[in-house]
């Protein structure tokens, strides 16, 4: 009986290690970055009308810099304020968009967010030649 029980315990755990596994494969098959991409590029409209419903467009740049020129909406929430025993001012289910001069913070960011339950988070990238000085 004691097999029995442990081959059934075996086979729940290789079978939820194999769903865990293959929603984390994009359609492809190869493992996605933080989120899957956008189906389409977000026109600067759409990101405006997202934002008008609620979304946040978080700066994840050092204040210095954000204060020398930023997107248009943007608030500045630098990468090193994303900690896991620091609380954040907005909800886990927000829809929140990221971006940073070269896309590499945004990208960190969005892994940090996305670690600690927020599951609406699309990664911008860098957006140095979007800002408006």
């Amino acid at each position: 009986m004691k097999q029995f029980f442990l081959l059934a315990a075996v086979i729940c755990f290789g079978v939820a290690a194999i769903r865990f596994y293959t929603s984390k494969m994009s359609r492809n098959g190869s493992a996605p970055s933080v989120l899957p991409p956008e189906e389409t590029p977000l026109s600067p409209e759409e990101l405006q009308a997202r934002l008008e419903g609620g979304a946040l467009l978080l700066d994840v740049r050092a204040q210095e810099d954000f204060d020398r020129g930023h997107r248009e909406g943007a608030v500045c929430l630098p990468l090193e304020d994303i900690q896991e025993d620091l609380p954040l001012p907005f909800a886990q289910d927000t829809e929140v968009f990221l971006c940073s001069h070269s896309g590499q913070r945004s990208a960190q960011a969005a892994e940090r967010l996305r670690a600690m339950g927020y599951s609406r988070v699309v990664d911008l990238g860098g957006t140095a030649e979007k800002e408006n000085g």
